[in-house]
Parts: C-alpha cells; structure tokens; sequence
C-alpha cells in the first residue's frame, strides 16, 4: 500500500534528505558527476535546504510502500500562471518498475487539478534519457531547454517538460 505524508517535522525532513542524498548519488553520479551531485544535495536536498523549502512555497510529501519510506516528491503551486510545478519526484532504485513512480505521478495530478490548476511543468536533465522517456509515455510534451546556472560553477542543463489538463 502507497503513502503520501506530507512533510512538517524535522524527522520526516530528515528521511527526505537521506533518501535524496541515496537516490541522487547513485542515478546522478554516472550522469552529471559526484561534485555536481554532492554539490546540488547539498545545495537544494540537505536537511536545511529543504526545510527552508518547507517554509516557503513547497509542499514535500514522504512516500511510503508497505511502511517503508521509498520516495519523496515537492511540488510548487503558481495560481496567477495556473501551473504547478513538479520540483521533486524521486523513488529508489529498488522501488522502480512496480507502478510507484506512476502512482506518486497521479497523486501530483490529482494535487493539481484539485487547486484548479491546468498544468504541470518540470524540468529533467537532457542526459536523463530513461526520465525523459517516462515523461513522454506518462503525457508530458518537451517544451524546450532550460539552462540555469546553479552556483560553485556547475548548471543545470535541463528540458522543461509541461502536462495541460483540460
């Protein structure tokens, strides 16, 4: 059984930052670099990134398959544009390929019709093929590159990916 828990205390901010820093270091590595990787967890998925994230406009929720926490995911609405942003979607390795990854992507569907918005956009590596691919075959439509510079010398050289309901 899936559980989404939505983050508010410092334990549960805490397995979020664990989980990211497993998950990134293993599917990043190979892509984007250990520096690049140890520099973005601790920049955008430490214990205190995220927390100050939780103050502000995230909404990070824990996921949980049989009691176990597997995945987290964060998302950001924007009202006046009518879209929410995916920022998070992460699920173990171990947990890939079991119809998670899907079910955590219908939740944030869910998430966004019910605020009443009609898109859901993010952005994925360009060298992240299999992501990309998933995203394309769960309805996601490529809109173009984005490249942002992240600090300490790296960026993020992403796709921005957009969902419209109707």
């Amino acid at each position: 059984m899936i559980g989404f828990h939505k983050v508010r205390s410092q334990t549960q901010i805490a397995a979020v930052a664990r989980l990211a820093r497993e998950i990134w270091t293993a599917h990043y590595t190979p892509i984007i670099g250990r520096a690049q990787v140890d520099y973005m967890v601790q920049k955008f998925q430490s214990a205190p990134a995220v927390a100050a994230q939780v103050d502000e406009d995230y909404a990070y929720y824990l996921v949980t398959s049989d009691a176990q926490e597997v995945g987290y995911l964060a998302v950001v609405p924007d009202v006046d544009d009518g879209s929410l942003l995916l920022s998070k979607i992460y699920l173990l390795a171990s947990q890939r390929g079991h119809g998670l990854g899907k079910e955590m992507l219908r939740f944030v569907e869910d998430l966004c019709r019910r605020q009443g918005l009609g898109m859901v956009w993010l952005t994925v590596n360009k060298h992240n093929a299999a992501a990309i691919a998933w995203y394309e075959r769960m309805g996601f439509t490529n809109a173009g590159p984005i490249v942002q510079d992240i600090g300490g010398g790296f960026v993020m050289d992403d796709y921005k990916m957009e969902k419209t309901f109707d």
